[in-house]
């Protein structure tokens, strides 16, 4: 043990700084989580508080807007991460028949660059383009007779604007993990089918598709775990009140609650609702990939 620890103590000691930085910044928090259970006074403070026990939880699920709030939620979460499957499978097949190597990577590059910039600059680009008088994409659609169409302030359009803007924004990178996937295929797979008289088509169906399968079910499966996360910084960034039924999420209700109206009680029983449900999602998540694609943690 002790010449294990001698041998390998500059990894460990590597490792030391990360470890301290999750446990001052991600654990050393969940000490308010008993804010929760208490009528949260900032005079008197954490311990001074009184304790409410469940009130605080009772009182979120007796709110009108609470199920309005986890619907949407899990709506745009799901409508998310469907599309973000979808979208990178699609995008990195159609690379993968790309024979010019130039015109690859520049593409690639290209669909990469927005999973770098943040949701204000996006929100503030995106704000601009679909203003329903001056942005661009009324303007396009107005050539075709479109009546302008308030993207941003229209609960019929809202959730397809932070769905289709968020692929937008990510599908780059998924693509990456797809077209690294297909590199593991084996040639001679293809070569043997078009000697036996495949198409590109059938090609794509019976050997492209089966090889990324594993990879298509680890994300997948993983991406359960985001269900209740259907992205803060977008929609706090995009959305305003006259959108609040369609796109109110359970971050941006605690943001309100918590941040704006000092409900800190009350904020934080939702986000440890949120965060036990979520525990719950991850812990399936992890189970389905160690069952269906092999994927261990360690």
């Amino acid at each position: 043990m002790m010449s294990a620890i001698r041998k390998y103590w500059p990894l460990h000691a590597m490792i030391l700084p990360g470890f301290l930085i999750v446990l001052i910044y991600s654990y050393g928090p969940m000490f308010g989580l008993m804010i929760a259970f208490k009528k949260f006074m900032p005079s008197k403070g954490i311990w001074g508080s009184p304790w409410v026990g469940w009130d605080n939880f009772q009182f979120i699920l007796s709110l009108p807007d609470t199920s309005q709030i986890i619907r949407n939620t899990i709506i745009i979460a799901v409508m998310k991460m469907i599309a973000g499957l979808v979208v990178p499978i699609t995008i990195s097949l159609l690379l993968n028949e790309v024979r010019k190597a130039l015109f690859k990577r520049t593409i690639q590059t290209l669909i990469y660059l927005p999973h770098f910039l943040s949701w204000i600059i996006l929100g503030g680009i995106l704000i601009d383009l679909l203003s329903p008088s001056q942005g661009i994409v009324n303007k396009v659609l107005g050539l075709f007779g479109v009546e302008p169409i308030f993207f941003l302030g229209d609960n019929r359009w809202f959730r397809f604007t932070l769905v289709t803007s968020d692929v937008w924004k990510e599908f780059g990178f998924s693509t990456i993990v797809y077209l690294a996937a297909l590199t593991s295929i084996n040639p001679a797979l293809y070569e043997a089918a078009e000697i036996d008289g495949a198409n590109r088509w059938r090609q794509t169906w019976h050997i492209t598709l089966p090889g990324m399968l594993p990879i298509i079910v680890l994300l997948g499966t993983l991406s359960l775990g985001n269900v209740l996360n259907a992205g803060f910084d977008q929609v706090f960034n995009l959305y305003s009140t006259p959108v609040y039924e369609t796109g109110d999420i359970i971050d941006t209700f605690v943001y309100r609650i918590g941040i704006q109206k000092a409900q800190y009680g009350i904020a934080t029983a939702i986000g440890l609702f949120k965060s036990v449900v979520s525990l719950v999602f991850i812990s399936v998540s992890y189970i389905l990939a160690y069952r269906f694609a092999n994927y261990r943690i360690f």
